[in-house]
């Protein structure tokens, strides 16, 4: 996608295709900066820092996580150390354990002196896959926005969506926001309402930052607006990502997703949810009683950081001095409030039949 006139992804190698590089997301949308992965540790900490953040991209990272590893120490007992470090850095998202699975199992079944080489061929296949499959998803997810411009002809579709899930979790494209790429990019009119996502604000920060770079119309919003804008019928739609999709179609997304859907059902408008089949978790059914959700240091939601007049970027405290504070990342929609799954295959029920009709060579 377009900064300042320059395509980038998310993740790439440098010219000595070792190094990895990718965008520092904990300094947008003020700076834009990116920063260089030099060996496993590096890797590591910048998916637990969320410096690289979003299911599709985390596990991209952790493919090259371990490639990084290879390089340092391609023995059996270093590989599965790395895995397991890169294991540790986040909990929700199923892509990580997808990412590192794939590249372990090649790495374990290749002669030592091959398997660096093999572990970045294989993150390069894993990254190039993600792009493929998020485009598919944009063109799935266009044809549900088309459908809505003919239903409202001569205003723009009024689109809500929740955290980030665009090009910046992913490697290009993006998973909810894809969608609306390509449907402005064929001359449909979209609005898009942005919750601002607290306590990190990935709305606010990183989905304003891409539509406007990319010139989408769109309105900031605070978190609690959205069920208001449902009941006066300025939302057509709502699209949302998720870290983690059980086989029964309940979706893992960012802390406040599950109250947007609640909302939604309420007001008649359709809750869709778009992911790429990594996504998926075939062993698990109850999305509440069996994903692990992460909860997070309760610095982020005591203190916010933001720009000062003077141009510099200043954390401060919003809460009074010794109020305890919890931090729950994630929450879970269960199935029966998602109109429908938007993958790479195709738009689906949000359930185990309709996941196995588009996907039974995965189901099992």
């Amino acid at each position: 996608m377009r900064i300042d006139g320059r395509d980038y992804r998310t993740i790439w190698l440098d010219a000595d295709g070792r190094r990895v590089h990718v965008i520092d997301q904990t300094r947008l949308p003020h700076r834009f900066e990116t920063i260089a992965l030099d060996d496993l540790d590096a890797a590591a900490r910048a998916i637990r820092d969320m410096i690289v953040r979003g299911a599709p991209l985390i596990g991209v990272t952790g493919a090259y996580g371990l490639a990084l590893a290879a390089a340092a120490d391609p023995r059996d007992a270093a590989i599965l150390a790395a895995y397991e470090t890169l294991l540790a850095t986040r909990p929700t998202a199923v892509n990580l354990r997808w990412g590192l699975d794939r590249v372990r199992a090649l790495l374990l079944a290749t002669p030592e002196a091959g398997r660096a080489a093999l572990a970045y061929a294989e993150a390069g296949r894993i990254a190039e896959e993600d792009v493929a499959c998020c485009a598919a998803i944009g063109e799935h997810g266009a044809a549900l926005i088309h459908a809505a411009a003919e239903k409202n002809p001569g205003r723009p579709v009024n689109i809500l969506t929740h955290c980030n899930a665009g090009w910046l979790a992913t490697v290009d494209w993006g998973t909810a926001l894809a969608p609306i790429y390509k449907a402005a990019r064929a001359g449909v009119p979209v609005h898009v309402w942005v919750d601002e996502t607290r306590p990190r604000n990935q709305g606010a920060s990183l989905t304003a930052f891409e539509l406007l770079s990319e010139g989408v119309p769109h309105t900031v919003i605070a978190d609690n607006a959205g069920g208001h804008l449902m009941q006066h019928g300025l939302v057509d739609l709502a699209i949302v990502g998720t870290d983690r999709t059980t086989r029964s179609g309940d979706v893992c997304n960012k802390i406040g997703t599950y109250l947007k859907a609640l909302a939604a059902q309420d007001n008649g408008v359709p809750f869709y949810v778009a992911l790429p089949s990594s996504t998926i978790d075939w062993r698990l059914s109850d999305g509440v009683r069996g994903i692990p959700i992460e909860e997070r240091g309760a610095r982020e939601v005591t203190h916010i950081s933001g720009r000062t007049a003077d141009g510099g970027v200043a954390e401060v405290q919003v809460t009074p001095e010794g109020s305890p504070a919890r931090n729950w990342a994630f929450d879970v929609t269960p199935a029966r409030y998602v109109t429908g799954l938007v993958t790479e295959r195709g738009v689906c029920a949000a359930s185990e039949n309709g996941l196995k009709g588009l996907f039974p060579d995965l189901a099992g």
